[in-house]
């Protein structure tokens, strides 16, 4: 019995990102123990049997088992969630791959009333120009790699892995230049509610 526990929790989703706008879990062959029910976009995030790293869909429950082929192997799912008050209108920002960049390349995978969801590429030595994020977006990374970031006069170097998560939030504002090898990630911009 105790074995059974120890399996149990192992085979759980991990949350990786959890705010008022937005849950994260990252998940292994179809282990969606823990994960809250509720729609959202489920992200592959490497090759497995009959799908792509990168392939991503939209489940009305990402908590329940589907036949989706991006339920295999590792994934990331991103659960938007509705705010509670309305939130005041963002100020004026753009949306991902509208800011001035070279080295950069965009395909959007899908959009709906709750997401827009892109693929992004940064190539070596690719760099995103100065620009304000005109809504929340979640940064799901496919290869991982180095990116320095600079935002608020400060500079810094992030190093990423396959599957981390991060967010960036509406109305913030950054520049961004590859500084490691090609660097591909799935973007999902949540829309205002």
């Amino acid at each position: 019995m105790r074995w059974l526990a120890i399996i149990a929790v192992l085979a759980a989703a991990t949350p990786v990102l959890e705010n008022p706008r937005v849950r994260a879990y990252r998940a292994a062959d179809g282990a969606l123990t823990g994960v809250s029910h509720g729609p959202g976009v489920v992200i592959a995030i490497e090759d497995a049997p009959g799908v792509k790293a990168g392939t991503a869909v939209w489940a009305e429950d990402a908590a329940v088992p589907s036949a989706s082929p991006a339920g295999r192997g590792s994934i990331v799912i991103v659960q938007p969630l509705r705010p509670v008050r309305a939130t005041p209108q963002p100020p004026a920002g753009s949306k991902p791959g509208e800011a001035p960049f070279t080295g950069m390349s965009f395909q959007p995978l899908f959009e709906n009333d709750r997401v827009s969801v892109i693929r992004a590429r940064m190539e070596i030595g690719a760099r995103e120009g100065f620009h304000t994020h005109g809504s929340d977006t979640i940064v799901v990374h496919l290869s991982g790699g180095e990116i320095e970031d600079t935002a608020d006069g400060k500079t810094i170097v992030n190093r990423w892995k396959r599957g981390d998560v991060e967010f960036e939030s509406v109305g913030s504002s950054h520049s961004a230049r590859n500084v490691g090898g090609a660097v591909d990630v799935v973007l999902v911009a949540l829309k205002p509610q």
